[in-house]
């Protein structure tokens, strides 16, 4: 993918100044600086049609109750509903383009939810998700339901699985830059209480490393070589003995990209298809 071209007359000085490695890493980062910024901009013009919750569609009929007359349909795939959660002080209008990806090449059911920008606590967000995970699964008949959380969207999640009995629910969990052992980045944040939760070593982060023997929830996580919130860039891997867990890791692109470039929604698409997506997605994604 070419975001950057406007770089390209300038990489010959480049290389000249730098040592080939350096000079390699430092264009990596510049394009993928330059690719974040574009997103911030785009995704602050899209960031108010996400401030409410979405129109929920009604639910398709069965096809036993359809007219036998009626137009013909493409066959529905039959797979649990897709749920996007965001990560902090954002909205559902960071998956605009991951959701149209989603539903037209993943034939699932998608759905967005927005928790509240004021949420102080990742515990109480990850109980308030299980009852709209509830009421998802009474609304479309389905028992189990997948999830895609971007950043701090995928640790409420992994948590209500882990520590809420959550894999009751959820078959597959897929984290975008997700802080599973906690990031040390902007240490000044500190004084909002989700943020002082998300650093290593906190309650919640400790909570889990605890055992977690038969979980049912298949967990992938994609990780990015050049994401700035994650400090370190590991932490979004992870690491549990008792979680069946895939990690992919991600080159040349950083944390807002995550949720939006299409390589990525490629790779959350084999994630979410039953048959054994680790032999597809492990090697890792090159985007940039």
């Amino acid at each position: 993918m070419k975001v950057t071209e406007v770089l390209d007359p300038f990489l010959p000085f480049c290389r000249r100044l730098l040592p080939s490695r350096l000079a390699g890493l430092s264009l990596a980062l510049l394009k993928s600086t330059a690719l974040e910024a574009a997103i911030l901009a785009g995704h602050l013009l899209l960031y108010p049609t996400g401030l409410t919750p979405e129109r929920r569609p009604p639910v398709p009929l069965a096809p036993s109750a359809e007219p036998d007359d009626g137009p013909a349909r493409l066959p529905v795939r039959a797979a649990p509903p897709v749920v996007l959660l965001h990560g902090f002080i954002d909205n559902r209008s960071v998956f605009v383009l991951l959701r149209r990806s989603l539903a037209q090449h993943g034939g699932q059911r998608v759905e967005s939810l927005n928790y509240s920008p004021l949420t102080c606590d990742i515990r109480t967000a990850a109980e308030l998700l299980g009852r709209h995970l509830e009421e998802i699964c009474e609304r479309t008949g389905s028992s189990r339901v997948d999830i895609v959380g971007h950043s701090l969207g995928g640790l409420i999640a992994r948590y209500y699985v882990q520590r809420l009995g959550g894999d009751l629910r959820v078959r597959t969990l897929v984290t975008l830059g997700t802080p599973h052992s906690g990031t040390r980045v902007a240490p000044l944040a500190d004084a909002h209480p989700i943020v002082r939760q998300m650093r290593p070593g906190s309650e919640v982060i400790e909570e889990l490393t605890r055992p977690a023997p038969g979980c049912r929830t298949r967990f992938v996580s994609f990780w990015s070589d050049l994401d700035s919130v994650m400090e370190p860039v590991e932490t979004a891997r992870i690491d549990h003995p008792d979680l069946l867990a895939t990690n992919v890791r991600v080159t040349g692109i950083g944390h807002l990209a995550l949720p939006v470039h299409p390589a990525i929604a490629t790779g959350i698409l084999q994630a979410l298809d039953e048959t054994h997506p680790e032999e597809r997605i492990a090697g890792g994604l090159t985007v940039a």
